[in-house]
Parts: C-alpha cells; sequence; structure tokens
C-alpha cells in the first residue's frame, strides 16, 4: 500500500517536533504539509486534500472544531484525528458528531499514537480496490462508540473522585475494540495511561458490571488478573 499523505497541524513547535518524530517513527505515512494556524491548516487541507489530519484543537486563531465544521461544510474526504488537551464532553461530541476517526488526550505516550494511526491503515486498506462491501465486511469496519449510559446510568452514582468520564470512556473503547482479557499493563500500554490509572478504572469498571475480571494462574509466579468487557 502506498504511504498515506498526513497533515500535521499544531501551533506549539515543540509538540509539533514529537508528533512528527512519532510518525515517521510509525511508518507508512507521509507527511505532505505542517500548520500552526487554523487558516494555515484549512488552505493546506483544501490544496493537498491528504487522506488524514492530525488536528490540534487549540489554535491561536481559532478553535479546531471550527476546522472540522468548515471540512465536512465543504465536502472534502479528509479523516481527522484530534489530539487535544480538550477532555470536556461537549467537545468530545462535537468531534464524533463531525466524523473523527479517533482523540487522542495530550499528554499522550508514543503507544496511544501508534494504535491510532496503526488501526487507520487498517481501516483505509479495507477501501482499497473495493467497488462496494457487503454486511458482513462493514460489521467488522464499523466500530460503535458505547453511549455514555451504557456504564453512567447503570452505576448511579457519580464517578469516583479522582475519575475523569473521558478518561473511563477511553479505557471501556479500548477494551472493547480488543474483545480480550487485558491485564491493567496492557490497558495502560495500549491506551496511553500509566499503570496505576488504568488499574483505577478497569476496577471502576468490574464494580459497575461493566468488564469480568479473569484471574489467569500460570506455573509460576503470581496469578495475573485479566480484565474483559461485558458485552
Amino acid at each position: 500500500m502506498n504511504p498515506i499523505d498526513l497533515v500535521l497541524v499544531e501551533d506549539d513547535p515543540m509538540v509539533m517536533e514529537v508528533n512528527e518524530g512519532f510518525v515517521k517513527r510509525i511508518g507508512g505515512f507521509r507527511i505532505c504539509g505542517k500548520a500552526k494556524t487554523g487558516k494555515g491548516a484549512l488552505e493546506l487541507i483544501q490544496e493537498l486534500r491528504p487522506h488524514l489530519v492530525i488536528l490540534d484543537i487549540y489554535l491561536p486563531d481559532c478553535n479546531g472544531i471550527q476546522i472540522l465544521r468548515e471540512i465536512r461544510r465543504q465536502g472534502i474526504p479528509t479523516d481527522i484525528i484530534l489530539i487535544t488537551a480538550a477532555q470536556d464532553v461537549a467537545t468530545v461530541q462535537a468531534g464524533l458528531h463531525f466524523g473523527i476517526v479517533d482523540y487522542i488526550i495530550k499528554p499522550f505516550k508514543f503507544e496511544r499514537i501508534e494504535a491510532a494511526l496503526n488501526n487507520y491503515r487498517s481501516y483505509a486498506e479495507q477501501f482499497r480496490n473495493r467497488g462496494e462491501m457487503n454486511q458482513e465486511d462493514l460489521d467488522r469496519l464499523i466500530k460503535i462508540l458505547p453511549s455514555q449510559e451504557s456504564y453512567y446510568r447503570k452505576s448511579r452514582e457519580p464517578l469516583p473522585k479522582g475519575l475523569r468520564e473521558i478518561t473511563l470512556q477511553q479505557v471501556y473503547n479500548f477494551l472493547k475494540e480488543r474483545q480480550v482479557g487485558l491485564s491493567a499493563e496492557e490497558v495502560a500500554e495500549g491506551a496511553g495511561l500509566a499503570r496505576v490509572t488504568a488499574r483505577r478504572y478497569l476496577e471502576y469498571l468490574e464494580k459497575i458490571d461493566q468488564v469480568l475480571l479473569e484471574t489467569q494462574y500460570g506455573s509460576v509466579g503470581r496469578p495475573i488478573n485479566k480484565y474483559k468487557i461485558v458485552l
């Protein structure tokens, strides 16, 4: 498969450099443009029509959601991954409404953006050289995000102190995508979280009956706790 054309949009030069290094390290993507303002980003996207844009929300001249809205208004078929410090539900919902393919919260680890880009590469490959798709193909391709009611309403109580809704959804979605039992260490690495943070969210999801805890015993060493999503 040819490299996927990608545009980076980030106003912080140091973060831009880090993101660029991550993309090059992962491979399979060609950075065809970079922008540090919303105006510059929109001009690049209109000119280059890249497959993918990694877009920050907090830009000096506008909000990244405005760029996303304008891209959709113009009918530009570019996919968007939001990388941002914004964690409020309204912003997350706005991004999902305009069809983002992923949402990564700053600060993040390399493994999180690696997973996002690898998932996108697999997604793009599904459309290569296809004239049509059957239901089985679509069922494999489409990932339906769980509604917040799936666990918040069942708990019927506010989140414990120190837990955040967006991070809880991130952990839940990561488990749902894999559909296999994973340890807290595996979830932490895949979701770009600290190990102790991942364990706290997993324990809460188990408490409200959204994940099952499976203890695996090996021939030597301590038993390993694996968490699996309840479908």
